[in-house]
């Protein structure tokens, strides 16, 4: 009998005033707006029905908060590596405010000035991958945009800049997994909204019910 192999589902916080702004949102602990909240919900739908072997979620209230909206805070584990990145000077700037300061400035290459490096993040990243890899099961996490970027690059082997790559939504749903067995690491799911009534993705998402 083939093995089961687990999923890895990867949960971006909902919206914030500040994701509609384009502002850079770090380490302030902001909530959710009320369309953030209404998605969160959403999002629960979406998931019910599965079971997770473990839950974790970042301790910052927009990721927290859409956890508890979404059905999940009973069984959730706080891990404070899943925190998004540490913005320092930046925290509250847009990408074009700061790269007329800095022409040129890329997030996954240069960092955050009084904030954390690329190599501080990827850090974090490498420990929360190794964490799910020790459970047994499928597991959920609530985490933020930046960080899940990386995460992604980091589940794939590659080097953490390639979280440049990865775009994703507020209140987005993604998997990761396996392809045949455990030395294969790949993306099953990805960006995926269809749950706020944005996106189809039907040709994936009967993984979900795996």
């Amino acid at each position: 009998m083939s093995e089961t192999l687990p999923l890895i589902y990867v949960v971006r916080h909902g919206e914030t005033a500040w994701n509609f702004t384009g502002q850079h949102m770090g380490r302030i602990d902001m909530p959710l707006s009320e369309q953030g909240e209404r998605n969160a919900r959403l999002l629960g739908e979406r998931l019910r029905g599965l079971t997770f072997a473990k839950i974790f979620t970042s301790p910052l209230q927009r990721a927290s908060q859409t956890c508890e909206l979404a059905g999940f805070k009973a069984a959730a584990e706080v891990d404070p590596d899943l925190t998004e990145w540490d913005y320092g000077s930046y925290e509250g700037k847009t990408t074009e405010e700061i790269l007329k300061e800095r022409p040129g400035w890329q997030m996954f290459r240069d960092g955050f000035p009084g904030g954390e490096s690329v190599e501080q993040v990827c850090a974090r990243v490498d420990r929360v991958v190794s964490r799910v890899l020790a459970v047994e099961g499928n597991v959920l996490l609530f985490s933020h945009g930046h960080f899940l970027r990386m995460l992604a690059a980091r589940w794939l082997g590659l080097e953490p800049g390639a979280g440049r790559l990865f775009f994703l939504s507020p209140a987005s749903l993604s998997v990761l997994g396996y392809e045949d067995d455990r030395s294969r690491p790949v993306i099953r799911l990805w960006d995926d909204t269809c749950h706020l009534g944005t996106r189809v993705s039907s040709r994936l998402t009967h993984i979900e019910r795996k």
